[in-house]
């Protein structure tokens, strides 16, 4: 799904879970649990159109390499941003921390800091691993619970590890039904990475490599972390789903440059992005 030459629309960076994938984390399951085509009519308007399209997902490597390859695309970004594959380079987004014979892999150096155990044992009740998801990653520690980011913040800082942070990656819907955590109102994934990691630096990445300008390219998403992609691409939809998770967002997203929200959520809300966007350009 390359562009080649100019177009209404460049790129489009779009996360998977609760935004091009409906729940149990099907393309072609929409929003009522039936059966929808519309996240894959939304690929297909980017294809016919010249539009490239990155997943950008807080996955694993592997997992986000099979989505890719379902959907042919020859880029994406992992684990929050700390990994982007472009035409099968990796670059990592890491601060400088990579994978090594002696230290081991960016997620073993992570656990040999001490860090997670800071965090779980600080928040004894209120995080723990999201297993089995936390299992074989590259880089990023996954959690999940409620929390407070400026507390965790503050919490690594006082033991020296501010070189990471604890990002909000969205709401975990089946949380409740599965009675994961019941002792809590809400149950969030969590990610611990390096500081300077992020969806919105891998994104603007990618574009630098592409050559596109920032007014070119749009992104989808449902949480924190996607909403901050707003600051590096001309336009970021923010799925209707994720208001349904977590209501707070919308006090977020109010009055913020460059967000819209789609009536619609998961892959019909990707769809009306996408044609929105190459209707009101060629318009």
């Amino acid at each position: 799904m390359r562009c080649y030459g100019r177009a209404a629309m460049r790129c489009l960076y779009v996360d998977l879970d609760g935004t091009l994938l409906g729940p149990d984390a099907s393309l072609v399951t929409g929003a009522d649990g039936r059966f929808s085509l519309l996240g894959a009519r939304a690929l297909e308007a980017c294809a016919r159109a010249d539009v490239e399209v990155v997943i950008y997902s807080g996955r694993k490597q592997s997992s986000v390499f099979e989505a890719a390859r379902l959907i042919g695309t020859s880029a994406y970004i992992f684990e929050l941003g700390c990994g982007l594959i472009l035409d099968g380079e990796l670059e990592w987004l890491t601060d400088g921390l990579e994978p090594s014979a002696e230290a081991g892999t960016i997620y073993d150096q992570i656990e040999a800091s001490g860090a997670p155990a800071v965090l779980l044992e600080h928040f004894a009740g209120r995080l723990e691993p999201h297993t089995p998801w936390s299992a074989l990653r590259d880089v990023s520690h996954l959690f999940r619970g409620d929390v407070g980011l400026a507390e965790a913040a503050a919490v690594l800082e006082a033991a020296g590890l501010s070189w990471l942070r604890l990002v909000d990656n969205g709401v975990i819907p089946e949380a409740r039904p599965l009675g994961i955590m019941p002792g809590l109102e809400i149950v969030r994934a969590y990610h611990l990475i390096p500081a300077g990691s992020s969806k919105a630096r891998a994104v603007a990445r990618h574009m630098q490599a592409r050559g596109y300008p920032r007014s070119d390219c749009i992104a989808a998403g449902d949480s924190r972390e996607d909403i901050e992609t707003a600051d590096v691409v001309g336009t970021f939809w923010l799925m209707a789903n994720a208001l349904h998770r977590d209501p707070k967002l919308e006090g977020e997203i109010g009055g913020r440059s460059g967000v819209r929200l789609a009536s619609e959520g998961y892959g019909a809300g990707v769809y009306e992005a996408v044609v929105t966007t190459l209707a009101e350009r060629r318009g």
